[in-house]
């Protein structure tokens, strides 16, 4: 067997970063594929790759280059904090995306998380923030970029929005993206965005608020606008959602200031737990027609996907977290096999497990390992 002429066509921009002139025992395609293998069959950090490694030493010689034995962690960690992290996520992505049929009406969520273990007390180096791009239908990094803290997202959201493609889709952002220049960019990408509005904009919110207690006092019948229930029920709970999305035609106060605006949003939801009543209500700007409200719904329901699907996974199942790597590019780096190795388990269909579960069953298993690696990664 052989790794796919198409795997490695993603991967030639990728540079070896280490000195031109030396003699390199272990090939730069070696030390990329064993790290994503160790880590979708669980193995956290340089070390435990080793050790996933030489116990597969036999297996993986059938498809990559390993003359020289397996690199040791040194090395792994050595490359990883050289290579370049953009050059490298891009490879990433064009690959996934290659394994992908083109979609539209998705909904793209921009969030960020910090790698909490990834600062440096003694050298003052903040924890890594990475803001990514996450196709929620897809459960598809499409895209990420890194900030030196969670207050400099407003500025990475823009760069991070010009890396994708978001033409025909629909991009959610919470509190924090919700501004003027923000979704001007949307815009000229020819997407449609659904922007949170909170406390942090309490002008704003409020006067969002004063049109639907209007609205509410009359009932809406003097607004163009649809309305959508839905109930969810388990776990000894009756969660409770109502989606209302008004026309801003209507609204010029809105309509000067923001680029676009078709609709003003609000959630009202409401939770029974042990019969007690928890009541919560969210407002939104939106380029969304008030006719688009199941978008909306869509839009609304599937943000929540890049923090279940995304962060809490790599939080609970790949422990980023504790993660203690953090020379040169080694934290990205690793930030993005990790992005890369929890996409493609949640590409596999067949599985009926959980996450944890499934990175187990890669390590026992080579026929499943060679299914989340992709569709067809091998060939006879």
């Amino acid at each position: 067997m052989e790794l796919s002429s198409d795997f490695l066509k993603h991967f030639e921009p990728l540079k070896d970063p280490r000195k031109k002139n030396y003699n390199h025992r272990h090939p730069l395609i070696s030390i990329l594929v064993t790290t994503l293998l160790g880590t979708i069959c669980g193995a956290e950090g340089w070390t435990e790759i080793v050790d996933f490694a030489r116990a597969k030493q036999e297996w993986l010689k059938t498809f990559l280059p390993l003359s020289h034995g397996i690199p040791s962690h040194d090395t792994f960690g050595r490359v990883f904090s050289l290579l370049n992290p953009k050059t490298f996520f891009t490879c990433f992505s064009h690959w996934m995306s290659a394994l992908e049929l083109p979609c539209s009406q998705e909904v793209i969520a921009l969030d960020g998380k910090t790698l909490r273990g990834s600062h440096h007390r003694k050298k003052g180096r903040n924890p890594l923030h990475l803001v990514s791009a996450w196709a929620t239908s897809r459960r598809l990094l499409l895209g990420q970029i890194k900030t030196n803290d969670k207050s400099n997202e407003i500025t990475a959201l823009p760069e991070l929005l010009k890396m994708i493609d978001i033409k025909g889709n629909i991009v959610t952002i919470d509190a924090m993206g919700c501004q003027q220049t923000i979704a001007k960019t949307i815009l000229r990408g020819e997407g449609d965005y659904v922007l949170a509005v909170k406390d942090n904009q309490p002008q704003l919110r409020k006067d969002i608020g004063s049109v639907f207690a209007k609205g509410i006092g009359c009932q809406f019948k003097k607004m163009l606008h649809r309305r959508v229930r839905k109930s969810n029920h388990g776990h000894g709970r009756v969660e409770t959602r109502i989606y209302t999305l008004i026309s801003a035609r209507e609204q010029e106060e809105f309509r000067s200031r923001w680029p676009g605006l078709q609709g003003l949003g609000r959630v009202d939801s409401m939770r029974n737990v042990d019969n007690k009543i928890e009541r919560e209500v969210r407002y939104y700007v939106t380029s969304l027609n008030y006719e688009k409200v199941d978008d909306f719904v869509r839009a609304v329901r599937g943000h929540w996907s890049v923090e279940n699907n995304l962060h809490w996974s790599l939080d609970v199942s790949f422990k980023e977290d504790s993660s203690r790597v953090r020379i040169g590019h080694a934290a990205e780096n690793l930030g993005t096999v990790r992005r890369m190795a929890l996409s493609l388990l949640q590409k596999e269909k067949t599985r009926k497990t959980g996450i944890a579960a499934a990175r187990k069953r890669a390590g026992w298993d080579h026929d499943f390992l060679m299914r989340v690696f992709t569709t067809n990664p091998l060939t006879e």
